[in-house]
């Protein structure tokens, strides 16, 4: 899945009313949001997708049946499934470790601006990965800490130097359209370059390839 230009449809994914119609109220038509479909925890998510077939899943990180690292975690096993915004409060770094793992493609205080949610939601929608950084240096803290699949893995001098600015850019959340327009070539060489980077690095999704930029010097991260 992938939002297209024009409108990008959203499932909401909280276990309270008043924050999805919060939510609801941001994520309006006039930004070009169409918020297809609520769910009140994290449990309902692969049904509503499988439904409702949204460009983006902006879910709570911690809800009381299941949370947005297993919803996610899910999700992400399904071929073509819609990334993930996660939603956290300022004290959630273990959980949004967690939700990294599984897949999610950026995370967002709930307590932010509503403009920098709809920038956020623009950016994972269009292929792009965001972290808020507020939390960004204590959820690679936490992720760094907890059990990871491998041990070791490539280095960055495997990439090219073309290869290394695409990373960067990716570290810092840019979607592939401005990547491009920040390299001044196109999109179509962008991704080219990011296949490469992935297989290069060994790397799952952009997440993971945010992970690896910060653990590696590409991108610091903002006190």
């Amino acid at each position: 899945m992938g939002a297209c230009a024009g409108v990008i449809r959203v499932l909401l994914v909280d276990d309270q009313q008043l924050i999805r119609t919060g939510l609801q109220r941001i994520l309006a038509p006039r930004d070009g949001f169409d918020v297809v479909g609520e769910c009140g925890d994290g449990s309902e998510v692969e049904e509503a997708v499988t439904r409702l077939r949204p460009d983006l899943v902006i879910m709570d990180a911690r809800m009381k049946e299941m949370g947005g690292a297993e919803a996610t975690r899910r999700l992400r096993e399904r071929a073509d499934s819609p990334p993930v915004l996660i939603l956290t409060t300022f004290d959630d770094d273990e959980v949004l470790s967690a939700s990294l793992r599984a897949g999610a493609s950026g995370f967002q205080l709930k307590d932010a601006p509503g403009e920098d949610l709809i920038r956020a939601a623009r950016v994972v929608a269009e292929g792009g990965a965001w972290l808020d950084p507020t939390v960004t240096a204590r959820v690679l803290t936490a992720y760094r800490a907890s059990p990871s699949p491998k041990a070791s893995g490539p280095r960055p001098d495997a990439l090219s130097e073309r290869e290394r600015e695409v990373l960067s850019h990716i570290g810092r959340g840019l979607s592939n359209a401005e990547v491009a327009a920040a390299l001044h070539i196109s999109e179509v060489t962008v991704k080219s370059h990011i296949g490469h980077i992935f297989t290069k690095l060994d790397l799952r999704d952009r997440a993971a390839a945010i992970v690896f930029a910060f653990d590696n010097g590409i991108v610091q991260p903002q006190s």
